[in-house]
C-alpha cells in the first residue's frame, strides 16, 4: 500500500500554440478565398484575362525578387569593404532597410491568386514596410522579455532524458567507452 501520489505513466502534452491551431484552417480558408475571386473574375471576362493576371504577377515578383537580391547582395559586399579595410560599417541606413520585405511581397506576387498580388503590392510601398518593420521589431522584443531568462523563448531545451516511470532528469548522457576508463574530461550537467 503507498500512501505518496503516483506519477502518471505518460507525461501530459504541452498545449498547442494558437497559432498551431488556426493557421491550417487560415490557409484553407486563404486558398478557397483566392480560387472563388479567381472564377469571379473569369466569369465576369474571360480566362485569358485571368492568365494574364497571373503571368503579369509571375513577371513582377520575379523583377522585385532580383532587384531586392541585388541590393541586399550590394549592401552585404559594401559591409565586407568596409570591414576589410578597418573602417567600421555605418549605422543601417534607412534606404537599406527593407529587403527581406521587398522579397517577400515579391514572393506573394508570383503566388497564384489575388488576394496574395495585392498583399504583395501593399508591401512593396515603403510606408507599409517602415509600419510593418516596426510591428515586427516590437513583437519580437516583447517575446524576447517575456521569455524565461537565460532561454531564447524555449527554441532551445536542455538535454533531458526520460526515465521509465516519467520523471524527467535534466542533465547531459555521457558514454563511456568499453574497454576504457573515462579518458576524457567529464563535462558538468546542464543547468539554467
Amino acid at each position: 500500500m503507498t500512501t505518496g501520489a503516483q506519477t502518471p505513466s505518460h507525461p501530459a502534452r504541452p498545449r498547442r500554440s494558437r497559432l498551431r491551431t488556426f493557421l491550417p484552417l487560415g490557409i484553407a480558408a486563404w486558398l478557397v478565398l483566392e480560387i472563388w475571386l479567381l472564377t469571379l473574375v473569369a466569369g465576369a471576362s474571360s480566362g485569358l484575362v485571368v492568365f494574364l493576371v497571373l503571368l503579369a504577377g509571375l513577371v513582377l515578383g520575379s523583377v522585385v525578387i532580383k532587384r531586392a537580391g541585388r541590393r541586399a547582395f550590394r549592401k552585404l559586399s559594401e559591409t565586407l569593404q568596409q570591414q576589410q579595410s578597418g573602417v567600421m560599417p555605418a549605422a543601417a541606413r534607412p534606404n537599406s532597410e527593407g529587403n527581406g520585405l521587398m522579397m517577400l511581397g515579391g514572393l506573394l506576387l508570383m503566388i497564384p491568386g489575388l488576394i496574395s498580388d495585392a498583399v504583395g503590392l501593399l508591401l512593396l510601398l515603403p510606408p507599409v514596410q517602415k509600419a510593418v518593420s516596426r510591428s515586427a521589431e516590437r513583437t519580437f522584443e516583447r517575446k524576447l522579455r517575456e521569455a524565461d531568462p537565460g532561454t531564447l523563448g524555449g527554441a532551445f531545451q536542455q538535454a533531458r532524458m526520460y526515465r521509465p516511470d516519467g520523471k524527467v532528469v535534466q542533465g547531459e548522457v555521457i558514454r563511456d567507452e568499453p574497454g576504457g576508463g573515462a579518458t576524457e574530461q567529464q563535462r558538468p550537467p546542464l543547468t539554467h
